[in-house]
């Protein structure tokens, strides 16, 4: 796939990931190929990439996406211009009324794994974003995905602590220091959205 290519040419740091993105590149183009949605939760940075990521897949990213035919037809050219075609994601932490409440009523550590539940569907994806691999909100979540029927994807760092175990797929960018490893999941994500769009996007 050309962007991987691209991202390992540009970063060669990310060789030891080759595998395991390509890995989470094809999980997220199967989903997507049979109706599904990615669900996407982590905390700090990892929340802000989460809605980066997030707004990648809803819009066009290096592409306007134009909409099909059979969506203008429905829509009417008018409205139907004003519109890019979407890959469907939802980045958890964004809901504010609903984390507020289960952090003031619920045991907060489980609000990920709470929205996973009442989200997710079977062929589904989640990708839990932790530097440490040990967020304790975000490895509930994970197992709430794989008893769901869901594919689970872990990015985090080179030891990829509790969620290498917990995730289908794990991204281990190489390094250790929290700041750092942020600095390899921009663009590895990057890519795999950009990969996305050339795979469903690329007329």
């Amino acid at each position: 796939m050309k962007a991987i290519d691209t991202l390992i040419a540009r970063y060669p740091a990310l060789e030891s990931c080759r595998d395991s993105i390509l890995s989470a590149l094809d999980a997220l183009i199967a989903s997507y190929s049979n109706g599904g949605k990615l669900l996407i939760c982590g905390n700090g940075g990892s929340a802000a990439d989460a809605d980066h990521i997030a707004g990648e897949l809803l819009k066009g990213f290096c592409s306007k996406r134009p909409l099909k035919a059979s969506a203008r037809v429905a829509l009417g050219e008018d409205l139907a211009a004003k519109l890019q075609d979407a890959l469907p994601a939802i980045s958890l932490h964004s809901m504010g009324a609903i984390n507020t409440a289960w952090l003031n009523d619920c045991d907060p550590y489980y609000v990920y794994a709470q929205l996973t539940w009442g989200l997710g569907r079977a062929g589904d994806v989640l990708l839990g974003i932790s530097t440490s691999g040990n967020s304790k909100n975000v490895c509930p979540a994970m197992q709430v995905a794989r008893a769901k029927g869901m594919k689970t994807i872990g990015l985090t760092g080179a030891t990829g602590g509790k969620l290498k175990s917990l995730a289908d797929i794990c991204i281990c960018v190489p390094d250790t220091e929290t700041y750092r490893i942020q600095e390899l999941h921009l663009p590895v994500y990057h890519s795999l959205c950009l990969a996305l769009e050339e795979h469903f996007f690329a007329d």
